[in-house]
């Protein structure tokens, strides 16, 4: 007898990365801090070890009115002032497009209803062969196939195999809802060239003369791009797209402004026309309504006081740890360089992915927890988290992970 819906998948969920991180907690505990390497938290951390929280932003927070924290949101769709703040923030200027702007608790907020609001049961998703897990829960739990497109072709985007996936997918269904999570992907920390967007947008747009299509851009780590507001010049190449095409822009705060806990983002709805904005924002209203009712008012409040009036000093402070982000992935990789351990083309971002099969990938994980190395499993490869990773942890690590890989053959 089922008190769930038929058609769900009651198997229990397994984090496969919290389960790691677990371990690595335990061998800490065990064998000592100095003993072990904690490549697995996927969250920023200072080089003493600290989850980092950045001053300016809770310092705003913490001097807001108790009443500020504890109203509901103006709106379901979020704070006025909020909405605005983030179109400004994220778009910089780099768009001319017709935009609504919704909040969302975190970016998984707004992934998640454009899964469930731009597809039908049993319709497909197009989304890349190594990403974050939870893509691929959120089509499940929403009776959505999904494709995959495989991300690499050497060291450039495969759009190759971008286009095979969406012209199979097109064969099947009357739109295309597609994936890419860039800048700074997670979990390889890739960022396509304007060029490349360019390419894509420029094939969306003949797929868009017999399909809808919706493409959803994540771009959870864009505030950790070493180009700065350079990395945002991209969203120019959207004002190309088609009459028939939308993007989505699923936006957090979580990594911008180290709140993890506060779970609150955006969805920035572009589109060509204003018909097409509206009917999305219309869904994606009622959407909002029926599952989260109201964003956290104390996170909209403290981003619109951090934008206005700490803008300077945030970007000072969180330049800190872009600069260190860097230098640990630099580091990471001279040493990966040069022992010859392989791995995915990284650009910027909070991870490295190392380079294998899936069997090899298993194998390899255990021999790396043996050594008291943790790391985290992701599709054809091994993901090092330097975004938790001190200097003096990094350094080395890519030749002791090259000696224990030759030693499983």
């Amino acid at each position: 007898m089922n008190f769930v819906k038929d058609s769900v998948n009651q198997q229990p969920i397994v984090d496969t990365v919290f389960v790691i991180v677990d371990r690595a907690k335990k061998a800490k505990a065990q064998f000592g801090e100095d003993a072990v390497v904690d490549a697995t938290i996927g969250s920023l951390y200072d080089e003493g070890g600290s989850l980092v929280a950045l001053d300016t932003v809770f310092d705003s927070l913490k001097q807001l009115d108790n009443r500020t924290l504890a109203k509901y949101a103006a709106s379901f769709t979020g704070n006025p002032d909020y909405r605005e703040a983030v179109e400004r923030w994220v778009l910089g200027g780099n768009s001319h497009l017709f935009r609504e702007v919704i909040a969302t608790p975190g970016g998984t907020g707004a992934v998640g209803m454009t899964v469930n609001e731009c597809l039908e049961p049993k319709q497909t998703l197009i989304a890349p062969e190594i990403a974050w897990g939870s893509y691929d829960l959120m089509a499940q739990m929403h009776g959505v196939d999904v494709a995959k497109y495989s991300l690499f072709d050497g060291d450039h985007f495969n759009m190759d195999s971008f286009e095979r996936t969406c012209r199979a997918v097109m064969e099947k269904q009357d739109r295309l809802v597609i994936i890419i999570n860039d800048p700074c992907h997670n979990p390889t920390g890739y960022s396509l060239s304007e060029a490349e967007w360019k390419r894509i947008v420029d094939f969306l747009n003949e797929c868009a003369k017999t399909h809808a299509v919706v493409l959803l851009n994540d771009i959870a780590y864009i505030d950790y791009s070493y180009r700065g507001d350079e990395a945002k010049r991209y969203f120019r190449v959207f004002d190309d797209m088609s009459d028939n095409m939308v993007v989505i822009v699923a936006f957090s705060l979580s990594k911008s402004m180290t709140s993890y806990g506060l779970r609150c983002g955006a969805a920035i709805i572009l589109g060509k026309t204003k018909a097409a904005v509206d009917q999305v924002r219309t869904v994606f209203e009622k959407d909002a309504r029926a599952t989260w009712s109201n964003i956290n008012n104390g996170a909209m409040a403290m981003f619109v006081d951090v934008m206005n009036a700490r803008k300077d000093a945030y970007l000072a402070e969180k330049q800190n740890y872009v600069d260190l982000l860097k230098t640990r992935s630099d580091l990471f990789m001279k040493e990966a360089d040069e022992a010859g351990l392989a791995y995915y083309p990284y650009k910027e971002g909070f991870f490295v992915t190392l380079k294998m099969d899936n069997a090899t990938r298993d194998a390899y994980h255990e021999a790396l927890m043996a050594e008291h190395i943790y790391t985290v499993k992701v599709n054809k490869g091994i993901r090092v988290a330097v975004c938790s990773l001190p200097v003096d942890k990094t350094r080395g690590l890519a030749k002791r992970m090259k000696e224990i890989l030759d030693r499983i053959g």
